[in-house]
């Protein structure tokens, strides 16, 4: 298929990143002055919500306009055939390219090389090993007497919290390598190498239109930016043996909230510094785009695949055993040129919608396969628009690989622009939020408040679950299982990252 579509596409994607920490939306500190610059001739979504998370669970929306749990929850990824955004564009003759920062759950074994002629994931890439302080206080105890002295002490409580808080600051403050740097505890390329590797791939363009999708990973746990962001934020402060204390502190698992918080706002800073280095790294691609004399035809689109949580419900990072808004709402940038009426946008738009909507305003066709509708029309004219978002997962799939993990309670939130229904299969329990006069979601509403409103997300959840059920595409799944077992035969499974 040949489309008449002459506009190119970048889609960014940016793991980690929560919405209130982007400038364009609201955030007080400069984590993001070129995407705020950007945003004045852009549309800004200020409601965009992921239709899964984690990764595992956000892509299959982004990538193929459908819900993850859709070809059930022994599926993950792609389905070997299945159309996405980039098989829809190169068959329409765009040249096609991804390069992703080593997140093992974007790779060709989950199916997203499809339709790429140039995929990158970085995966085989010599960056510097994982970090092994985020193993909370399990360090290495390489003598017998500490051994001995860690099982004595824990036989009195009191006494063993003690010991564990006293070896824990031995082995990062004082046992430490004092000459460590950032590079060598960083465990994804950063955003610069990822860039460095698109602009090369764009000077070798042939006059194609192109589809450039670039996933950054930089926000993403342990937490190691580079000093330049970090100067940037006035955060120069903190050096690689002060992050590296940060990340072992924040992932350990003897402390309490209380505890923990006492250095979230410091660690909220690496992550800042984390989503500086992208917003600097987006800039240079653009000067890139400029340069070559593309920016001027070139659609840009520049979201999350879930947010992080800081203690904002007392856990941290992305497990998926929750559902809330600093987890399922990201930022949402669409820049189209040629359009001059920009706006902040702020009905609900769920990220299922992404795909329909970027070939609409490509002029491209869009698959009939596709969940999502394109909202591209109801953009142009300024008019809102009234629907949900459904968001779901697998509680506790803490690592798809195995299939074990993948086979437990469905998860799933149904939200619109005031009210917000969560349902936890695990327990059965259902949660009933009002955004407006709860934005943090600290108190549900009780059993017998706002029923009529209950009564209708519980519908529209029911529907939501009987439609993926009712129209499940038995070879797509066939096709995926088959993949997975072969894979599983053939492969070590890689070490898991949510």
């Amino acid at each position: 298929m040949k489309s008449t579509a002459t506009q190119s596409l970048v889609l960014i994607t940016v793991d980690c990143l929560r919405a209130d920490h982007a400038g364009f939306l609201g955030y007080h500190r400069p984590t993001t002055p070129f995407l705020d610059s950007l945003a004045r001739e852009s549309f800004v979504f200020s409601n965009a919500i992921v239709a899964g998370s984690p990764t595992y669970y956000s892509f299959p929306a982004i990538m193929a306009s459908r819900h993850a749990l859709s070809l059930g929850r022994d599926m993950v990824g792609l389905a070997p055939g299945e159309a996405t955004l980039a098989s829809v564009l190169h068959d329409a003759g765009y040249a096609t390219s991804a390069f992703l920062a080593g997140n093992p759950y974007l790779s060709p074994r989950f199916g997203y090389d499809a339709g790429f002629e140039t995929f990158e994931d970085f995966l085989d890439a010599e960056i510097g090993p994982s970090d092994n302080s985020l193993q909370s206080t399990e360090f290495s105890q390489s003598s017998l007497w500490n051994r001995c002295l860690s099982r004595a002490s824990h036989k009195l409580r009191p006494v063993g919290s003690i010991y564990d808080e006293l070896y824990f600051q031995y082995c990062l403050r004082l046992a430490a390598d004092p000459a460590i740097s950032f590079e060598k505890l960083r465990r994804f390329p950063a955003a610069d190498v990822v860039v460095d590797q698109a602009c090369r791939w764009l000077t070798d363009l042939s006059g194609r239109p192109f589809f450039l999708w670039l996933h950054f990973m930089d926000p993403h746990a342990p937490y190691y930016p580079s000093q330049q962001a970090l100067d940037e934020m006035q955060d120069g402060a903190i050096d690689a043996t002060e992050a590296r204390y940060l990340n072992a502190y924040w992932n350990r698992g003897d402390l309490r909230a209380n505890r923990l918080g006492r250095e979230r706002d410091h660690v909220m800073s690496l992550y800042d510094a984390g989503i500086r280095w992208v917003d600097t790294q987006v800039s240079r691609l653009v000067t890139e785009l400029r340069g070559l004399r593309l920016w001027d035809n070139c659609v840009l689109a520049l979201t999350a695949d879930h947010g992080e949580e800081f203690l904002d419900h007392g856990e941290r990072y992305h497990p998926p055993n929750k559902l809330t808004e600093e987890l399922v709402r990201v930022p949402l940038l669409l820049r189209v040129p040629g359009v001059s009426h920009k706006r902040l946008v702020e009905s609900p738009f769920s990220l299922i919608h992404t795909a329909p909507t970027l070939l609409d305003a490509l002029n491209a066709s869009t698959p009939a396969d596709f969940k999502g509708r394109s909202h591209w029309e109801s953009l142009l004219s300024g008019k809102s628009w009234e629907g949900e978002a459904v968001v779901e997962c697998v509680r506790g799939c803490l690592n798809p690989f195995h299939m074990k993990s993948r086979m437990g309670a469905r998860l799933l939130s149904v939200r619109e622009p005031r009210f917000k229904l969560v349902l936890d299969f695990n327990n059965a329990s259902q949660d009933l939020f009002d955004l407006q006069a709860d934005p943090e979601e600290r108190s549900p509403l009780r059993a017998g408040e706002a029923g009529q409103v209950r009564r209708r997300l519980l519908e529209k959840a029911r529907r939501h679950i009987s439609d993926s059920l009712q129209f499940r595409d038995r070879d797509s799944v066939l096709a995926a299982r088959i993949r997975h077992l072969r894979q599983d035969w053939t492969q070590t499974p890689v070490r898991a990252c949510a």
